[in-house]
């Protein structure tokens, strides 16, 4: 009986030090500013960089990422204009736009320099 009490004592031990690891590697990421985008590239990165142009009449495409869930796509395309400013444009699946908006990035902002 001891030894049951040994053994049970020991799994929830190495139970709370594994969920203790869990959550500081999630905060981890939180505080590195680590979000959930995951870059585009090949054909779906095309698709969606030339929709992006289209729907705000040129400029140059600095990023595509499959959207986060803080828009309403399925694509975020981040598009520098040739007047300085940048917008983020937001597509569904079918590369149509459902919304854009300005992006914030900049040199004060506390993410990095590609980041929302």
């Amino acid at each position: 009986m001891y030894a049951n009490a040994i053994n049970v004592r020991t799994l929830v031990i190495a139970a709370a030090v594994a969920m203790l690891l869990a959550l500081g590697g999630a905060g981890i990421a939180y505080a590195n500013g680590g979000d959930s985008e995951e870059q585009v590239t090949g054909p779906d990165a095309e698709k969606a960089k030339s929709a992006a142009i289209a729907a705000v009449g040129g400029g140059t495409v600095t990023e595509v990422e499959r959207d986060d869930g803080n828009g309403t796509g399925a694509f975020e395309v981040e598009v520098a204009r040739d007047d300085g400013s940048q917008l983020e444009v937001h597509l569904d699946g079918d590369y149509n736009v459902v919304g854009q908006e300005a992006d914030e990035d900049g040199p004060n902002d506390k993410d990095g320099s590609n980041d929302d």
